[in-house]
């Protein structure tokens, strides 16, 4: 595996009806690998699966390895397959952590215990766990999901654990990125909060792992590298013209708004499984007007650079 860098898309899975399936909705895998290799085609440098946008809660134990095969399988080493491995517990992280090494993953992505707010001590040992088990291991802070907020230095102590090869912040504070930036420069510090990418990457992220690569992988790794090439105007303004879905990530309905977004721009985005339900009408006009708004300027966008 090469450092983790650029922009790696947090997959959404599609699902087509079978009612022999849970909740009657089965993984197309088929399209999930089409999905994967169409990202990194786009200019993506690799793909999480099992994430929340992947919606692992709600894939059982065959369907998550399933999922991982396959996206190993698409991507044939040209990209890295980065796997959640998120659990209540370190044997449940360990657990995940074997399998996706043994189906072909590049590295794993962990948060600490799920459901429990635990001590310091009781963290380090979640991700001790998991380092055991050899794979590169990008350790997350999530504190919307979880009951503990890693702080810059927490993760800094945490790095010290073996086969750490990166941390991924998704509170959307820039100035924990470059606080630990400066703390572990030897770690690539990675964000996970799209509507704060740009001052995250200024801030000193070398990796974004993105939501909206699901509906415009292409704007997106243009946007990051913008940024990381220092060209801030041009960079605000391709923001601002995508808006509306680089607010979504960290919003409830965000996994159905995006694939929303998805079947709205002709990709295939599909249903969600339980507990997701079917957008509310008001968040439904939102996504809707979103995408509208970012399409036409997008297209205006395109426009001005054919005429330059």
């Amino acid at each position: 595996m090469k450092e983790l860098h650029g922009v790696i898309a947090a997959t959404v899975i599609p699902y087509l009806p079978d009612e022999r399936a849970p909740a009657g909705l089965r993984v197309a895998v088929d399209r999930y690998e089409e999905h994967c290799r169409w990202l990194v085609r786009s200019g993506c440098s690799g793909v999480v699966v099992n994430s929340s946008m992947g919606e692992s809660g709600s894939l059982t134990v065959r369907e998550r390895r399933t999922v991982t095969r396959a996206a190993v399988r698409a991507l044939e080493g040209s990209a890295d397959v980065v796997v959640g491995v998120h659990g209540g517990g370190g044997h449940q992280v360990a657990e995940r952590a074997n399998h996706a090494a043994e189906d072909g993953a590049d590295a794993v992505m962990c948060l600490p215990p799920l459901g429990y707010e635990p001590t310091f001590s009781e963290v380090l040992r979640h991700f001790g766990a998991v380092a055991e088990v050899g794979v590169p291991l990008v350790v997350c802070n999530d504190p919307w999901i979880c009951q503990v907020d890693l702080t810059p230095e927490m993760l800094a102590e945490i790095t010290t654990l073996d086969n750490v090869v990166a941390v991924c912040d998704f509170s959307g504070e820039p100035e924990r990125t470059w606080r630990t930036a400066a703390l572990v420069p030897e770690v690539v510090v990675m964000t996970g909060t799209d509507r704060t990418v740009v001052e995250n990457v200024i801030s000193g992220a070398r990796a974004w792992v993105a939501a909206l690569p699901n509906l415009w992988p292409e704007q997106a790794v243009r946007l990051f590298d913008l940024v990381a090439s220092g060209h801030l105007a041009q960079a605000q303004a391709l923001r601002l013209a995508l808006d509306g879905p680089l607010r979504w990530k960290g919003t409830r309905g965000e996994v159905q708004m995006v694939k929303f977004g998805m079947d709205y721009s002709g990709r295939y985005g599909g249903p969600c499984r339980p507990p997701r339900d079917a957008l509310a009408v008001d968040v439904f006009a939102e996504a809707h007007r979103d995408v509208q708004n970012s399409i036409a300027a997008l297209s205006a966008r395109g426009r001005c650079e054919e005429h330059r």
